[in-house]
């Protein structure tokens, strides 16, 4: 197993030599990805990596900066408002200007423009009379539920709220999920992208941009400006794809993935090889062709376990290397326990994905790194207080008996108090084991694998097998990580001190 871990490892911590694509956590970042991937392999050129699903534009786009990525498809309107703050759209020679400053390009415009727009049920919008953004404004009693990106973009909801003078609030929900909220009724109006496979099947209706305010996005590649020297066959295989994609091939892919059941693999598969997709029918149910039992058992499970693996374990050794020797200085001095306890716990407190994106700023790095470092963090916790606590409960009268027998202060901590508090410690490292294996699948939206992977890919296209089939192995290793903490408790305790079963 040790060995498995370094080599999946080895590559990121020694810088090896490849090229990496991006993409966002959306159905169609994930394909045009694929698309990139895919093509690049076929040059033969370089080892070519698919950093998928990276949150939002903030984090592939720092990715992409700091050179944790070489390329990733993105859109015009996006570039010239959220990435470069601009006030008006631009043509792609005035965005090569601008992004030459930070070592980037752009180009490849693939030949189909994804623009938003905002989205009701079409009888819903019949009902209401409602056929334009602006008629929004006459009924505040509409709610709107947003992707959390729209929410906050320069080109998103608080600039269209702002145009339009629309009266709504709005909150946030998983574009994956929107189009069953709005079909349900739980929700009135949503932000589409224009390509999305899902409006002819839930018969959603595209409210008018009647003044104009969201920019062409057309879909273009970003890169860093020594990609094609670096990889000069790879850059000439993709620059192939310009103008090879129009919008209905686009939407065709789209609904390959979440009408029918397609992996996005698949499905930039077949346009990579030059074939027609098949058509879907759009008000269609999702195809049963991948039963649950399948992807749970899909060939990339054995994969994602090591990587997931991999996280846990690479985080938690150097957590109880660190959080012992701190756990005992806590236990020693009171002083030392307020500010050791303070820093620790405050940790606990820094959601997940804030986190991340932090050390992505920090470090100038995704993937592994990053995730052990913020595992590493959350684990240390349970296993200072677990131990600082154990070593303070300690019975006055078994601390005397040692200092008695006269052994130094370092051989009592050895032979005497270690062994005595070993059941908190290990319950301690037992309970920070269990935290990494869940908080690790969140470690996918940087590009770090393991089981969190599934769990983003189906939260993209609401596919819930794809969901339980992260989940589930990951609750399953949680529960072997506990039932192995509890044999090593028979290894490590003294039988004395062990729990015995009622």
């Amino acid at each position: 197993m040790i060995k498995w871990l370094l080599l999946l490892l080895l590559p990121t911590l020694c810088g090896a030599e490849t090229a990496n694509v991006g993409s966002k956590r959306f159905t169609e970042s994930y394909i045009l990805g694929e698309i990139l991937t895919q093509t690049a392999r076929q040059a033969g050129e370089a080892e070519v990596t698919h950093r998928q699903g990276l949150g939002n534009t903030a984090i592939v786009f720092g990715a992409l900066k700091n050179g944790a990525v070489d390329l990733y498809p993105e859109y015009t309107g996006t570039i010239a408002f959220e990435l470069l703050g601009l006030k008006q759209s631009a043509n792609l020679e005035e965005l090569r200007q601008a992004l030459a400053k930070d070592g980037l390009g752009v180009g490849v415009p693939l030949g189909f423009n994804n623009t938003y727009s905002l989205a009701m049920s079409g009888k819903r919008a019949q009902d209401l009379g409602i056929s334009r953004i602006s008629d929004l404004a006459r009924h505040p009693e509409l709610r709107f539920g947003l992707t959390q990106e729209f929410l906050s973009r320069k080109d998103g909801w608080p600039a269209v709220k702002a145009a339009y003078a629309l009266p709504q609030a709005a909150r946030g929900l998983d574009h994956g999920l929107a189009y069953d909220a709005l079909s349900t009724g739980k929700i009135d109006v949503i932000d589409v992208y224009s390509t999305d496979a899902k409006i002819a099947r839930y018969q959603v209706r595209l409210l008018e941009d009647d003044k104009q305010f969201f920019p062409a996005y057309d879909a273009v590649l970003l890169y860093r400006l020594d990609f094609p020297k670096r990889f000069p066959r790879t850059w000439a295989a993709i620059q192939s794809l310009e103008g090879r994609i129009d919008a209905s091939r686009m939407a065709a892919m789209n609904a390959q993935v979440e009408l029918a059941g397609k992996t996005f693999s698949e499905a930039a598969a077949t346009f990579v090889s030059g074939q027609t997709p098949p058509n879907v029918d759009s008000r269609a149910g999702k195809s049963a062709s991948r039963s649950f039992i399948a992807v749970l058992f899909g060939p990339d499970l054995g994969h994602l376990t090591l990587q997931h693996l991999a996280l846990v374990l690479g985080s938690l050794g150097p957590a109880v290397a660190i959080g012992v020797p701190l756990g005992i200085v806590a236990a020693r001095s009171r002083r030392a326990s307020t500010a050791i306890m303070a820093i620790v716990g405050l940790m606990q407190t820094v959601p997940a994905l804030a986190l991340l994106a932090f050390l992505i700023t920090l470090m100038g790095a995704i993937g592994t790194v990053p995730a052990l470092v913020a595992l590493f963090l959350y684990a240390l916790l349970p296993i200072v207080r677990n131990t600082a606590s154990g070593l303070a409960d300690l019975p006055p009268p078994l601390q005397e008996a040692a200092r008695v027998l006269g052994l130094p202060a370092l051989s009592r901590l050895r032979r005497v108090e270690l062994p005595l508090a070993s059941r908190s410690i290990l319950a301690g490292i037992k309970t920070s084991a269990v935290i990494a294996v869940g908080t690790a699948t969140i470690a996918a939206f940087i590009g770090a694998g393991g089981y969190g992977e599934r769990i983003v890919s189906g939260l993209a296209v609401n596919d819930t097998s794809m969901l339980l089939a992260g989940a589930i192995p990951a609750a399953a290793l949680a529960l072997a990580m506990q039932w192995a903490f509890d044999g090593l408790e028979r290894l490590v305790v003294p039988e004395g001190l062990r729990l015995r079963p009622t």
